[in-house]
This record gives C-alpha cells, structure tokens and sequence, in this order.
C-alpha cells in the first residue's frame, strides 16, 4: 500500500473486448472511479478516447489529458508519464481491449509504481483469456498464459509443438493469443503441427453478438475453420 499520503494511486482500467458492450460488462463502480479522474496513460490515444466516448464519462473528453505508454517506454520516460501522481493526482491506465498489465505494456507502468511506493488499484473487468478459460471446458485447476507467440514461422512451430507437449505430459491448459490481423495464419500453423485428437478452443470476440466459443478437436476444426481475420481471439489448448 502507499505510505506517502501525498501521491495520487495509480488505476487500471478494464475496457470492453467487443464494441458497444460497456454497461453489459463494465461495472458501475468501475466507471464512477473513471470519472474523478482526468488524466489516463493508453496504449492507443485515439482508441482509448472513442472509449471514453462511447461510455459516456462526465467529464468532457476535450478536459481530459492522454499520454502514450507502450512497449517502447523507456525507464526515464515512465518517470515522466506518472510525474502527477507525485503530486497527488490519481492516474488511469487503459488498455486496447480488456484488462491493463495482461499481455499489455501497462505492466510497465505498474512494474514503476511498486518500485516508487505509488499504490495500484486493479478495477474488475473483463479478461478475455479467464473468460475463455472458463468457457473452454479445460482445466481450471492447472493452466499457464503464453501471451503471443514467437512471429518467426520456426520459432512458432517449436512453441506450438512444445505448448502441446507440455498439454500432455502436465495436463496443463495452455493459452496464447496473436494480434488479431495474424489469427488465421497462427489458427493454421496449429492445424497443421498438432496431433489431429488434441482439442483447442477458440475463443473469439467475447461477449460480442458474433462470439465465437468452441471446443473441438483439432481434426474437427480442420473440417470447418473459421475466418477470425482482425478479430480479438485467445486460444487454448488441451490434451
């Protein structure tokens, strides 16, 4: 917890994972936080005021300050973004779809703020990857998160054949993502590396009208693949 009552807390901001869904999935605790706060780090500035936008905050958007955090942040350039907290603003970080700090640079700035005794609170939204985990049918009691995988064809041949043999030998779900421009190439790279009874889910935009949650063997999918081109997806995959 933050002993220096002076600084401000630093907030993470859980965002919609499909378009228009924020009061079926947003608490309204959550937005009634967002709107004391007027100065927010994301990812995407563009992204995070159409959010804003469309949830309705209080507080002009226009009155609102946005500073980028993304993986290139720097050290030094952390220090700057998080300068208000020190003088006892509190800050919100968003991310480009559901929970900040998860596969997402905002663990950068959360990372900053335990070393600089600056308090995180972590706000209740959705996960896509907890909620595909939940609707995959896989192990709950043993699972691991990859994030994405390696982009070189090799390198992500080899993790796809490790990640199943870990499935097996661990009985262990394992879940990893890809930006979602590159799903299908990554949906066939499994087809094509997997043993055809290995089961994956796919699980593509949660909680939109188009969702897709389905647990098949690989075999199966085969017979029918989806066309997940630029939609937010997670995999999981399971003995």
């Amino acid at each position: 917890m933050n002993k220096n009552k002076a600084f401000g807390k630093l907030y993470l901001i859980p965002t919609v994972i499909a378009p228009d869904t924020h009061d079926q999935v947003l608490p309204i605790g959550v937005k009634a936080i967002t709107n004391t706060l007027k100065y927010f780090l994301a990812e995407n500035v563009r992204t995070a005021r159409r959010f804003l936008s469309a949830w309705g905050i209080e507080r002009p958007i226009h009155e609102l300050q946005f500073e980028v955090l993304d993986k290139r942040t720097t050290e030094e350039e952390m220090g700057k973004l998080l300068a208000p907290v020190r003088y006892g603003e509190d800050v919100g970080i968003m991310s480009e779809a559901g929970c900040p700090g998860v596969a997402d640079p905002g663990a950068l700035a959360v990372a900053y703020a335990h070393r600089h005794d600056i308090e995180v609170v972590p706000l209740v939204g959705p996960s896509s990857f907890l909620l595909a985990l939940m609707g995959s049918g896989f192990s709950g009691q043993s699972f691991i998160f990859h994030g994405y995988l390696p982009i070189d064809k090799g390198k992500r041949i080899k993790a796809i054949k490790r990640l199943e043999k870990q499935s097996y030998e661990l009985q262990q779900t394992q879940i990893f993502m890809e930006t979602p421009y590159r799903n299908n190439q990554l949906l066939e790279a499994l087809l094509k590396n997997c043993h055809t009874n290995t089961r994956l889910c796919i699980a593509s935009n949660l909680s939109g009208n188009n969702e897709i949650l389905k647990t098949k063997t690989m075999q199966a999918w085969k017979a029918k693949k989806p066309d997940l081109h630029k939609i937010p997806t997670v995999f999981l995959l399971s003995a």
